[in-house]
């Protein structure tokens, strides 16, 4: 902040405004003056034309003062004066004789001035005149304000506070203090108030930089003591704002809520739109730091809107950044780039170097997440280099800290510990206590992960010593969480829980629910670690109600919903297992329902109600869950996956995660629930495997691996496998050992009729399970035995069920082979190429065409566009070209078409794909869509199930999606597609229609990969 003083004229208009502008002759003095008959009247008369003169001639010498001509405005206004006091005028004569004192101010006399407006100010408190008495204090005031500004000693506070704020950006703290505390020594000497709580502003800042906030509170409380006495009403907005900011930093979030508003409220009153966007971005700050992220991004959003409108660069590029942070938190990747390399290029434009800084870190931590690790290592480097050209140690040391956390993300701990050591000896030559308390905070994960327990509880000790030095709430939880975290890895599980219960009042206490949620999950871990599953149990409940409060404040955005999904799940996960503890495996089941495609159910429920409101929709209880299963007329199957900790070397304090078990729940049309455990344990202990790298082996050794596509709006990406792991190659015996651990345990509770239906709800990796090829011990595969589909979660069958009752039907068949494919770059930075055409695609489009009595639409006419607009109305959907996964973010999956002739792409775009985010929001009549391409089932794996092509289907209207798992072989594909076309008119059953179109492609092409990789999602028929 600069340091602003009032001009000249603005201070006289302000006076002139507040005291007797305008001198009128009120009702009182008109009737004085009229008396009984003619000579009475001719008196008011001759009293109304004096008075007009001397406001004319008031007005005039006004006019004579702006211009600075002082002399004749002394002239003009005495002449005004002298007429008010012959007519007795007393608001006439009080307005002139405040102008008169600025003139003589104007005029160098200042004694005159002086004792003008003392005698202005006593007579204002004789007749108790509040308006005439503070005319003459501003006059005084204003007289202060000039003697300070001839004093030398003013000029050299002035520059000293410049010095200051140069040495605070620079990162300069120490300097910084030290040049501004000389500064206000001296306009304290001259008794400059306006300057003085400017300075004492400044110095809050540079204290809350240092992480040092009691020393900031007391500075700005000082400040906003003396704005409102001087009546500058802008600085005190400015006060209000700065200690907003710092109860933010100490976590206390309602306090700075708070204060922001009364901030927003007075830069509204004053019509300063730069501070009411400065406020609202510091509202949507708070508001994301409570996980309150919809109010976060109105908030944001809305500062952006006026900082464009009143083209604020610097508050542009800042509201941007602020933007980009809330959609990296909501798991909103592709966004979050965006936003960030917009907040970079206008820091480029205006030269902002610390905010190029910034720009490139945010998104350095957006390619971390992506596991885009050497990107992120680039784009801190260059931040890095920016940071030590500018002197910017703060940014440096900032940079040295997210370098530390790459590193200790890729595993490579001693360069983790080291960036993080010399990010740890700026903090501390900076005195910034708060980074240090940071840097302590991240040495003691790093310890803790490298089995170091000891010296982990060193650095969350040394951090919380700190935190409390400072009082900084939110950081003191964190820290008493890292401690409780470190002594449960030593089996110290007592102590943990008094950790987290420390954390948890904290956290309470601030109003921070997300991170209430995340103490009362560790609170219930430990309970759970010493048996006492009961108490476990309520804690993760409770957990779990706040995280479903947190979710519920995100209203309709489903991208949003299922992002924050995925940092939630742990808490149904471990309800779970103290509920099975416990025997309580009914209730255990309605928690696997309830922490499984909740965005996506609650999606559903929304689409489906008929204004398309928001709708809260419960999890399903048991009696819900066995009329669905009578409903539907099939065997419900439902996995959930659990993990714990071992200790595999008997050394306290290096446990490591695994996979513990599988618990299956099945429920048959009666209702009946049988409750069955596999032990999960003989498959990384004897075979070195987990569960997610057994399917991704039978995977490979089926060679159904997809598209390895790097570049699909920027972020599409299959997860690489583990080099170091032994691959499996026999598929006959990872297909016998997955039959082993998903179906043996349950065959005896699976129906005898292979037309009954099943129908597996998954968890995780076995979204990826091709069911149909498992095989028993007898060398059958499931298929052969039973009629398979498959589904997100219980609730959702009811849902699709609903959806094909109410939704208009379409008409007509659209059948799509081998459009003209689309150009796709294979990896960042690489010239685009064609996708090879599929002659196989084509063959059976026509085929199925001609048995449906329609015309296939092949080549340049499966044009993007016009294949949008002919799904609208079509009742039947059949897509036979490629599919293109994406794994990271899921709603970038796509299907290609061919390019639209006249499409002018945005950078990043591809004119011909036809992308899951763009599907889900189509308003679709079909009762079915086949999509016979590779890896049209697949996508992000979530807590809410597979986000891509097949949920985006549904959520458009489609009741039954047909999706394949891989890459399909063209042959036999238009062979089993044409026979599921046969059986379907035949039976109006697109399950049992699949079954027998896999029997009979089996015969011919007996090898999985040829006939397994299609899943019905949805209805039957």
């Amino acid at each position: 902040m600069g340091l602003a003083m009032k001009v000249w004229t603005g201070l006289v208009v302000g006076v002139c405004v507040a005291g007797f502008s305008s001198p009128t002759i009120g009702s009182g003095q008109r009737a004085s003056l009229s008396l009984a008959g003619w000579d009475g009247i001719a008196v008011a008369q001759t009293v109304e034309a004096q008075q007009a003169e001397a406001d004319r001639l008031y007005a005039l010498g006004g006019q004579q003062f702006e211009n600075q001509d002082y002399q004749a405005a002394l002239e003009t206004l005495q002449q005004a004066h002298a007429i008010y006091e012959e007519i007795n005028y007393s608001p006439g004569i009080a307005a002139t004789n405040v102008l008169i004192g600025y003139v003589h101010a104007g005029l160098g006399q200042m004694e005159e001035a002086q004792e003008l407006f003392e005698f202005l100010l006593s007579w204002g408190q004789d007749i108790r005149s509040s308006e005439l008495e503070g005319a003459a204090q501003k006059g005084l005031d204003y007289l202060q304000q000039l003697a300070a500004l001839a004093d030398p000693r003013f000029a050299e506070a002035t520059t000293l506070f410049e010095q200051g704020q140069a040495q605070h950006q620079a990162s300069q703290f120490q300097a910084a203090l030290t040049l501004l505390g000389q500064a206000l020594i001296l306009f304290r000497e001259t008794e400059n108030r306006q300057a003085e709580a400017a300075t004492l502003n400044s110095l809050g800042i540079v204290y809350r930089s240092l992480g040092q906030y009691q020393q900031a509170l007391t500075f700005h409380e000082q400040s906003l003591e003396i704005t409102p006495e001087i009546n500058d009403r802008q600085g005190e907005a400015v006060a209000l704002h700065n200690l907003g900011l710092v109860y933010r930093s100490l976590g206390q979030y309602q306090k700075a809520i708070a204060l922001h508003e009364q901030s927003l409220d007075l830069e509204q009153e004053l019509n300063n739109r730069q501070g009411e966007a400065y406020a609202l971005a510091s509202l949507g700050s708070v508001y994301h730091l409570l996980g309150q992220y919809q109010k976060a991004l109105t908030f944001q959003e809305q500062s952006l809107d006026i900082a464009r409108q009143i083209n604020d660069r610097q508050g542009e590029a800042n509201s941007l950044g602020n933007l980009g942070i809330v959609y990296f938190y909501l798991g909103q990747y592709q966004q979050a780039i965006t936003l960030n390399e917009q907040f970079l290029d206008i820091a480029q434009q205006i030269n902002d170097q610390s905010g190029e800084v910034s720009a490139l870190g945010n998104l350095s931590i957006v390619y971390q997440a992506l596991g885009q690790y050497q990107q992120a290592i680039t784009l801190n480097e260059q931040s890095l280099e920016i940071a030590r050209q500018i002197g910017n140690r703060q940014g440096e040391a900032n940079v040295l800290g997210s370098l530390g956390n790459i590193y200790f993300s890729l595993g490579q701990y001693p360069q983790a510990i080291a960036f993080h050591e010399q990010s740890l000896g700026i903090q501390q030559e900076l005195g910034n206590r708060q980074g240090e308390a940071g840097i302590f905070s991240s040495l003691g994960n790093t310890y803790f992960t490298l089995g170091q327990h000891q010296q982990a509880l060193v650095f969350h000790e040394q951090s919380l010593e700190i935190t409390r030095e400072l009082g900084n709430r939110q950081g003191e939880a964190i820290s008493l969480d890292g401690l409780g975290l470190a002594y449960a890895s030593l089996g110290q599980h007592q102590q943990a829980i008094a950790f987290h219960e420390q954390s948890l009042v904290i956290k309470r206490a601030i109003g921070a629910r997300k991170g209430e949620a995340v103490s009362l999950n560790n609170l219930g871990f430990a309970l759970q670690n010493l048996d006492r599953h009961s108490e476990a149990e309520q804690k993760f409940l409770a957990a779990a109600e706040l995280w479903e409060t947190i979710r519920a404040d995100l209203g309709g955005n489903d991208t949003h919903k299922v992002s924050i999904f995925e940092q939630q799940s742990t808490t149904y996960q471990l309800l779970q297992q103290v509920q099975i503890a416990q025997n309580k495996t009914t209730a255990a089941l309605e928690t696997a329902e309830r922490g499984r495609a909740r965005a996506f159910v609650e999606l559903l429920a929304t689409r489906l109600n008929a204004d398309g409101s928001n709708v809260d929709i419960a999890p399903p209880n048991l009696s819900q869950i066995q009329q669905i299963a009578h409903e539907k007329n099939a065997t419900l199957v439902e996995y959930s996956i659990t993990v714990d900790t071992f200790d595999l070397d008997n050394n306290p304090g290096t446990e490591t995660t695994k996979e513990s078990a599988l618990y299956i729940w099945v429920i048959p049309p009666n209702g009946d629930i049988t409750f069955r455990q596999v032990d999960l344990t003989p498959l990384w202990r004897d075979d070195d495997l987990s569960l997610w790298e057994l399917v991704q082996f039978t995977r490979d050794a089926l060679g159904v691996r997809g598209l390895n596509l790097r570049n699909l709006n920027r972020l599409v990406a299959v997860r690489p496998r583990d080099p170091q792991k032994q691959k499996l190659t026999d598929d006959d015996q990872l297909l016998r050992k997955l039959h082993s651990l998903l179906i043996e345990p349950i065959a005896d509770l699976l129906p005898q009729d292979p037309e009954d239906r099943v129908i597996f709800i998954p968890q995780s990796s076995l979204f990826l399970v091709p069911f149909p090829a498992l095989k028993n011990a007898a060398g059958e595969y499931l298929i052969q035995n039973h009629t398979i589909l498959t589904a997100p979660s219980i609730q959702t069958l009811s849902l699709t069920r609903t959806q094909k009752q109410q939704s208009p039907q379409g008409d007509g068949a659209l059948i799509v082979g081998n459009p003209t494919m689309p150009s796709i770059a294979p990896d960042f930075g690489e010239t685009p190429q064609p996708l090879t055409q599929l002659p196989g695609a084509e063959q059976e489009a026509k085929a199925i065409a001609d048995l449906l009595d329609t015309n296939a639409i092949t080549g340049n006419a499966a044009n993007k566009s016009a294949m949008v607009a002919q799904m609208q109305d079509a009742e039947l959907i059949h897509l036979a070209t490629h599919g293109l996964l994406d794994d990271i973010r899921g709603i970038g999956s796509a299907i290609a078409l061919a390019p639209d002739p006249n499409f002018q792409p945005e950078p990043g775009q591809v004119n011909g794909l036809l992308t899951a985010e763009e599907i889900f929001d189509l308003n679709l009549k079909a009762d079915l869509v086949v999509l016979s391409a590779c890896d049209t089932g697949r996508g992000r794996i979530t807590g809410d199930g597979v986000v891509g092509l097949s949920r985006s289907f549904i959520a458009a209207g489609v009741p039954s999606v047909l999706v394949s798992l891989w890459q399909v072989p063209d042959a036999p594909t238009a062979q089993l597609m044409t026979e599921f076309y046969r059986q379907r008119e035949q039976t109006g059953d697109n399950a049992q229609a699949l079954r027998q179109a896999m029997l009979q492609t089996l015969e011919r092409h007996p090898e999985p990969r040829n006939w397994a990789a299609f899943t019905l999602i949805g209805e039957a028929n």
